[in-house]
């Protein structure tokens, strides 16, 4: 009897709620979202259960849109671009970018959230945080930076093939600063950053993945959903690639993601007014 009645229990769901015209997501009604609050954090909502921290929601807007889209080398737009080629219709082909972004594209957001957080265990095993507000000890910073190189030719997080200096990554810090959520996560960020120089012997930029990684750390979002934080913010650009690859384009054509030309707008400003 015991046996019936679980295999009759209903099974669990803590996202969204629906009843006869109603609709509440996280236990929020939907119009009233729909009236206050922003994308992004909605995403954050659905992702983590609650809203953001009231100075949060710019700059999670600003996290997504550092995401959108870069030029058509990534192998997500490459791949979106020659789904779209064959005559995929636009799902197949944002689809075929979406399963593109794993742990050598897109990825490396994951891989840095868990580096900063082996090296938050590593500081915290040798006192690091005995004083708060205190850099962490330089020679904790250059063991766990030479025991990260052993086995991977480069930190996630640092570094880029075209940016010197990433313009995203240092917006992102900036507003994290503005909006005060950086804390914990970015001081070692940055900490971590001059050790990697040090160790490199040469200027390495934190890159906009180390950027996303500290600031979602800050923003309590584990690293099992970096990924798809990612892919959400990457979506609009796949589908734009797709568009552009069959409206544009000759099907079936062989693509060459390096011999290419941008012929849009020039540089413009953004109007003040948006």
């Amino acid at each position: 009897m015991g046996e019936k009645s679980d295999k009759n229990k209903p099974w669990e769901t803590k996202i969204t709620e629906i009843r006869p015209d109603e609709i509440r997501i996280r236990g929020y009604r939907i119009e009233e979202l729909m009236d206050k609050c922003r994308f992004s954090e909605g995403v954050y909502l659905l992702l983590t259960g609650e809203l953001p921290p009231p100075k949060a929601g710019r700059l999670m807007d600003m996290m997504m849109v550092s995401c959108l889209d870069h030029g058509v080398t990534p192998p997500s737009a490459l791949a979106a671009r020659t789904a779209a080629s064959t005559g995929a219709p636009y799902n197949g082909a944002i689809a075929a970018g979406i399963l593109s972004i794993n742990e050598h594209h897109g990825g490396a957001i994951e891989n840095a959230m868990r580096m900063l957080l082996a090296l938050d265990e590593s500081l915290a095993g040798a006192g690091g945080e005995s004083r708060p507000g205190e850099a962490p000890p330089p020679e904790v910073l250059q063991a766990f930076v030479d025991q990260y190189r052993k086995t991977r030719p480069r930190l996630p997080g640092f570094g880029h093939r075209i940016h010197r200096s990433d313009p995203r990554t240092v917006r992102l810090l900036a507003a994290a600063e503005e909006a005060g959520v950086a804390g914990r996560w970015v001081k070692l960020l940055k900490a971590l950053a001059g050790a990697v120089e040090e160790a490199a012997g040469t200027r390495v930029p934190v890159n906009v993945d180390g950027a996303l990684a500290a600031l979602l750390l800050e923003l309590g979002i584990p690293p099992e959903l970096a990924n798809s934080f990612f892919i959400l913010s990457r979506v609009p650009g796949l589908a734009a690639h797709a568009h552009e690859e069959k409206t544009c384009q000759r099907p079936m054509r062989r693509i060459d993601p390096e011999n290419h030309r941008y012929t849009g707008e020039p540089g413009r400003a953004v109007p003040p007014e948006i």
